[in-house]
């Protein structure tokens, strides 16, 4: 697949094992695991369940009781798997030539809404509007979606307004955007959380009554522009 590009499969459990590129938030590889998944819904492996890419690695579960029935003798379905699977990385990936999607995602920044925006310009030794033009100024990439469904992990974000999560998670309402390290999200439902919060969106991040019920995928981009209290409303009945 890519030569260059060190990597080991690891099991995970009993029905899965994952190719992992190495414990990185980097562009390059994310590209990489995203393109190998979508040649995987095209050409599965020999009893692949399903593929899901995250940051850098990708995992695969797989059927062990049709596997098992077809293996050699003396090999686990692991082991059998395994091997599978490094062949399919040896072989010519196919890259797809599609125009990279970016999402617009419109957030308010009030303080109503930004919960932790005042704390992380302390600490940062900015204001909350030079945090809303940083945050507001980069494309973000959409490295994998997990936690909740729709829940998208973005990056990275300026040095300037990188901030630990919180020690202990908080209730969060649906459509908060918060920051995490280099990472940026945005809550797709009401959940508890530790990423601190600098905004909310009105429009849905998840829709399971939609046939594409996740507003961004893998390999998306993202910009988010800042939009008034007035807006956030009028957006948000619209949505209803």
């Amino acid at each position: 697949m890519h030569p260059h590009l060190s990597y080991k499969i690891i099991s995970l459990g009993d029905a899965a094992l994952t190719i992992d590129f190495g414990n990185l938030i980097n562009e390059s590889i994310n590209k990489k695991v995203i393109t190998l998944f979508h040649n995987l819904q095209h050409k599965p492996i020999q009893g692949m369940v399903e593929a899901v890419p995250a940051y850098s690695s990708l995992t695969i579960y797989y059927d062990v009781i049709s596997l098992y029935k077809n293996i050699p003798d003396g090999k686990t379905v692991f082991e059998w798997m395994k091997d599978q699977t490094e062949k399919y990385l040896k072989e010519k990936i196919e890259t797809e030539n599609k125009e990279e999607v970016t999402v617009i995602i419109p957030v308010c920044y009030d303080k109503e809404f930004a919960s932790d925006i005042d704390s992380i310009a302390a600490k940062k030794n900015i204001s909350p509007e030079e945090i809303v033009q940083i945050h507001t100024s980069r494309s973000y990439r959409v490295y994998m979606l997990g936690f909740l469904p729709g829940f998208a992990y973005m990056g990275e974000v300026d040095d300037i307004i990188i901030i630990p999560r919180k020690p202990t998670p908080q209730n969060v309402i649906a459509g908060s955007v918060g920051i995490a390290g280099q990472q940026t999200g945005v809550y797709p439902l009401n959940s508890p959380g530790g990423w601190q919060i600098v905004g909310r969106t009105p429009v849905k991040m998840f829709d399971k009554e939609k046939k594409e019920p996740t507003l961004v995928k893998a390999g998306d981009h993202v910009r988010f522009i800042s939009i008034s209290k007035d807006e956030f409303e009028n957006i948000k009945g619209r949505n209803s």
